[in-house]
Parts: structure tokens; sequence; C-alpha cells
């Protein structure tokens, strides 16, 4: 027999039509379709049941049960609870079975006013209804309950405000004020209108359960998501790394390898001079008449960086990471007026596809992240730790790479560890472990980097500034990563960290 399997679609259902259901029926005898549930029949036979409905799930019920409406939790997350209930509203409860998926239907008001279609007879509730259908009572806990808990329904709350401020959640209660009493839900509005005004602080006696609610109720709102990543970061450095001591505590080497530091820190944030150029700008400490504002990136990082005093003070404290960070910053870019030196954004800022922490939750974001830092002991960990926290958050209009190098440092120096250099060869797997970390919550790749950059700065001794030079000429250092270069750590002078 021909397998017609491959023109037929993946579902088809059980007709009225006599015809049809015979059809359907011998098809099924002869193996060219499958019965997944009453009346839904599939053509592939050989795939699994669960994958196959989960592909076409809001279709098929949309198709059994015209009208339906997908609500409650389900309404926000689109999906089956961990334990396999999707929640929807009809003209009468009942619980249906379908593979890897049960339907908890709730007798309740079919779909009106802000309602929206999800697929051909099947709706699912809008905003305002949905909020309110979660703030009815459930008598099942975790994801066997129709509802969210009550701290995620408040993260949802602050994050419409975060993303839409005060007037896109006072929007949804507007909405939700037309549509309550309709649906017999005049309590939950009472406890939503609650609830918002908590948030806002408009009603300051209200409590609330979300770390990020009470955040911005108090004036510190921060980044949920970003705090997620960082806390990956944070369990994956919570171990001992290796020491490597500075050899570069004599002043005049201090100041050499600051040199360096500075010029690479600028080099990879696009600000590029021959090294030559460099010196010249750091021994007359006075600008190139061409490039003054460059050369003041040069001066103002190398001025930050070869201060051994300046480089030891890191943070005991929220408060006193704003103070240093700021601090930093203003030296660094003094001369670059529309950067607003010292001074935290204003307005958002991204680099290729990733948006950087909202403006207005920079400060916010930078106290539950520095959380973290202040329990990790090992110098390198909370050294790049933080480089990656204030690179992530990117609290300043520009300058943050080379501010989140110099902190990252700045830890190395207070532990006398030696400090890291980024060179220019370096730059694409610099670039590419951090955003790896960024996009896939992956801290494997960054560690293993910024470890090897490590070793590589610890490579680079001595108070003679020229060998210094000619150490990092050896290493590939100044070369382009398109040159097909590579980092090489030169054993000669390695062999003095291990």
């Amino acid at each position: 027999m021909a397998d017609l399997s491959h023109l037929l679609p993946e579902i088809l259902y059980s007709s009225k039509d006599s015809g049809t259901s015979k059809q359907i029926s011998k098809w099924v005898k002869d193996g060219v379709l499958k019965k997944l549930a009453p009346r839904v029949y599939t053509s592939r036979i050989n795939e699994d049941p669960e994958a196959i409905v989960r592909r076409n799930l809001f279709n098929i019920i949309g198709h059994l049960y015209p009208g339906i409406l997908v609500s409650h939790r389900s309404a926000f997350e689109f999906e089956p609870t961990r334990t396999g209930k999707l929640f929807l509203t009809y003209s009468h409860s009942r619980k249906i079975p379908l593979p890897g998926v049960i339907l908890e239907v709730m007798e309740g008001p079919g779909p009106t006013t802000g309602d929206n279609q999800l697929a051909p007879g099947l709706f699912v509730s809008g905003q305002a209804r949905a909020y309110l259908e979660n703030l009815q009572l459930s008598r099942k806990p975790g994801a066997d309950s129709k509802t969210l808990t009550l701290p995620e329904i408040e993260e949802r709350i602050e994050k419409i405000i975060r993303i839409r401020e005060e007037a896109g959640i006072n929007q949804i209660r507007d909405d939700a004020k037309i549509i309550a009493k309709p649906l017999g839900m005049d309590a939950e509005l009472g406890k939503f209108s609650k609830l918002i005004s908590a948030i806002l602080n408009t009603n300051p006696l209200h409590k609330l359960s979300s770390p990020t609610a009470i955040a911005r109720k108090f004036g510190k709102p921060y980044d949920p998501a970003r705090i997620v990543l960082f806390n990956t970061l944070f369990k994956a450095l919570n171990q001992p790394f290796k020491n490597r001591p500075d050899h570069n505590l004599e002043l005049k080497a201090f100041r050499n390898f600051a040199f360096f530091e500075s010029y690479f820190s600028n080099y990879i944030e696009g600000t590029e001079f021959e090294v030559n150029e460099a010196k010249q700008i750091i021994s007359s400490g006075k600008p190139m008449p061409t490039r003054d504002d460059d050369s003041h990136d040069i001066l103002g990082s190398y001025k930050i960086m070869s201060d051994q005093h300046g480089m030891r003070l890191t943070p005991s404290n929220p408060d006193e990471l704003m103070q240093i960070l700021q601090y930093r910053h203003q030296i660094m870019l003094i001369s670059r007026e529309k950067a607003s030196p010292g001074q935290f954004k204003d307005k958002n800022n991204r680099a290729g596809t990733t948006d950087f922490v909202d403006s207005e939750l920079v400060r916010g974001t930078l106290i539950q992240g520095f959380n973290n830092y202040q329990n990790l002991h090992d110098p390198f960990a909370k050294a790049i730790y933080m480089h990656f926290m204030i690179s992530e958050v990117h609290p300043f209009l520009d300058g943050n790479g080379r501010v989140s190098r110099v902190m990252m440092n700045a830890d190395l120096v207070r532990a006398n560890q030696t400090r890291i250099i980024i060179p220019t060869v370096y730059r694409e797997d610099y670039i590419g472990a951090v955003k790896k970390l960024t996009k896939q919550q992956d801290p494997s790749a960054y560690i293993r980097m910024m470890d090897r950059a490590w070793l590589f700065s610890s490579t680079i001794i001595g108070p003679d500034m020229d060998k210094m030079q000619s150490q990092l000429e050896r290493s590939n250092a100044f070369m382009e990563p398109n040159d097909g270069a590579k980092l090489e750590i030169v054993e000669a002078v390695d062999h003095l960290s291990r």
C-alpha cells in the first residue's frame, strides 16, 4: 500500500460527515493515521504524540471547543505548567487529558472586551482580565494552582511600570475597572488597585512580597534578569583560584605596567595611537593638538591606573561603589562633556543587539549585584565579577569598558596580585567571551578567557619600559586579531608567575 502520510495534514479531526468519518476510520485501520485523543488524529504515526500535541495545542483546543478562553496563569505563560496543566474558561467545567497536557477547564464568562483571539475558535484573556483572574483565591499550590503567586504578580506589575512607566499600568487598571463588574471580579479589582498603589508607593502601608516590587517601592528598582545573570557568574566564581603575585610593585615598574594597561584599554575601545605617540602624551602630560579628546582619554586612564595608592581603593558598601565609579569615570573622561563625566547615564544605551540596563535601574542593579561581590573572597573572582557587573550594567553614556577594567584591576592591586591587560590581539576572544556570558548565561568561557589574560599579564615584568614593550611584542600583543596572530605566553618569562 502506498504511504499517504506525507500528503495529509499533521492533524485531522473527526467529522459529522459520514463519508469523512469512514475514510478516517479506514486510514486508522490501514496505519496511515494514529488517534491522539477523542476526535483528534495525526498522520505523523512514528512521532511522539506529546510533541505533536504541543506543536498543535492551541489549534486543537480551538477546534474541539470553539469559544473557549485561555485564562488565569496560562494567559500569562502561554504554555502548560511543569505538571502539564493548561487553565481555560468555558461554558462548563471539566478535566480533559491530552498526550502530555491536561486541560483544566473552569466554568466562567466567555471572551469579553480586551480579550484576544489566539487561534481559530480559541481566545486568551487580555492583560486586565488576566490580572483579575490571577488575584482569585486558589485552593491548590504551585504548578497545580490556576493562579501565579503573589510575588510573581507583583514582579509583572513592576516590569510594566519599568518599561511603560506609570501610564502603562494605570491604563491596565482603567481597563480592569470596565470589565470587573460584568465578570463578577470587583473584589479582585480592589486587590489589583492596592498592589499598584503599593508598588508606586502611593499606598505605603500595603505590604509587598516581590523583591523587585519592594525595591521599586523604596526608590531602588533593579533589572531582575541581570541579577539572575550575576548570580550565575557568582556561583561559578565562588571557589579559590591560583595566586599570581604582582612582580611590578616597585613604583617605576608599577607605572610602566599602568602605561600599557591604559594603552590597551583605550585601544580596545577605538582610541588608537601608535605606542610611541602614547608614550609622548604620557611623558609630556600634553595632548596631541590634532587629537585633544583622545589624548585626554589616555592621560585620564593613566592618571588613575598609575596611582598605586588610589588603585588600592575598593568599595566596602554600595554607596562607596557609586562614589568610586563616578570619581574614576570623571577623571578618565574629563574632556568629553557629551559623555557627562562622573554622572550615571540619563538615557539608555546599547551595543549591537545588546540593550544594557535601563537608566532608571542603574543604581538599584548595582546595589543588588554588589551583594555577590561582597560574598566573593578570592581576589581574581572578585575582580572579574566586578568587571562583568559594571560592563553589563553600562552605567555611563561612554567609557564603561575602560572603567570596568579599572575597577577589576583595583581589586587585584589591593590584593598585591598581577593586574590584567587585555591586549589588542586578544580583543575578539575577550568580547566573544563576555557576549557568551550575556547571551547564553554561560560563564565558563569568560572565566577561562580572563584567566589566560591574567596569566599572560603576569609575564609582563620589569622597571624598563622598553623591555616590557619587547615582551609584549614577542607575545603578539599589539597585533590585530584579523592579522591571524594569536596571543603567545612566552615561556622564558612565564615561569616567574607559576
